[in-house]
């Protein structure tokens, strides 16, 4: 079992840190008491692998303090049970600012007047955790794309071989647009299989309606285009740090076009590695 401690400055992205680790199948609690670290890791051990990977969220507002973390770390040690320690910091500016812009007390802000106050008696208290931390990350000049990339990095590997879930959605725009998706394609501009009195009954899914709407120069063309075109977005989106796109193909009814179109779009994309769902909204209607 791994059991990743997740700890460092108030605003510096602990929570983000968090999201991004339970993204990466961690069981993730969030302000555990450090004096009850020992006892958890007992539990997860006993649970016969169901909790293989566990990261634990800390920082200053334990009521035990810092020596309660080191302690626990130490038990740790002794009961043999392995654990790494992610230290999250962003400069005293950086936090700072996060602070105002965000309108919350930081949480050492009684003891002492000011947040900037605060913030440096924090980084102070918390310099022996940050002395025996296996990975620290500066949040100062990471965008959430940026702190997903380093998470993956430290944790899973490369990022470039993240695996991006992309669903395929064909859909009839007089049934209205579908709000989950994150890109809309208008493909009926090309040729409708519907005015063809021997394929108005078949659907996209039928080999005679893709070859009628393939066979045609400007249909071969967009396809072509949006190959290109997706080829070259799902690596970044990938890199950014998205998990999961949507993107659908629609024509008047959502029977033909859109089908045939979204097919094609789904084969594309799992040629490239990706994850790839289809789902054809309005073809039954």
């Amino acid at each position: 079992m791994e059991i990743l401690i997740v700890s460092g400055m108030s605003g510096a992205g602990k929570s983000r840190a968090a999201d991004i680790l339970e993204d990466l199948n961690f069981y993730c609690v969030d302000n555990l008491p450090a004096a009850l670290l020992p006892k958890f890791a007992e539990f997860c051990l006993g649970m016969g692998g169901r909790y293989e990977r566990v990261a634990l969220v800390t920082d200053i507002r334990d009521r035990g303090g810092l020596q309660d973390m080191l302690s626990a770390m130490d038990e740790l040690d002794r009961i043999e049970c392995s654990h790494h320690i992610l230290f999250i910091e962003a400069d005293i500016a950086t936090v700072v600012k996060r602070y105002k812009e965000s309108r919350r007390p930081h949480p050492l802000q009684q003891e002492v007047m000011g947040v900037e106050a605060a913030v440096r008696l924090e980084a102070v208290r918390l310099g022996p955790l940050r002395d025996r931390a296996d990975y620290i990350i500066n949040t100062s000049h990471l965008t959430l794309g940026m702190l997903q990339k380093e998470i993956y990095r430290l944790f899973v590997g490369d990022s470039s071989k993240r695996v991006l879930q992309v669903n395929v959605m064909s859909f009839g725009f007089k049934y209205g647009l579908p709000i989950e998706a994150d890109m809309v394609f208008d493909v009926r501009f090309l040729p409708n299989p519907f005015y063809d009195s021997d394929l108005k009954g078949k659907t996209g899914m039928d080999a005679e309606v893709r070859d009628y709407i393939f066979r045609h120069e400007s249909s071969k063309e967009f396809l072509q285009k949006l190959s290109e075109l997706i080829t070259f977005l799902v690596p970044r989106y990938v890199e950014e740090g998205k998990h999961t796109l949507t993107i659908a193909v629609g024509c008047t009814g959502g029977r033909h076009r859109s089908v045939a179109v979204a097919e094609a779009l789904t084969e594309l994309i799992r040629s490239l590695g990706q994850s790839a769902e289809i789902i054809h909204r309005d073809i039954d209607k």
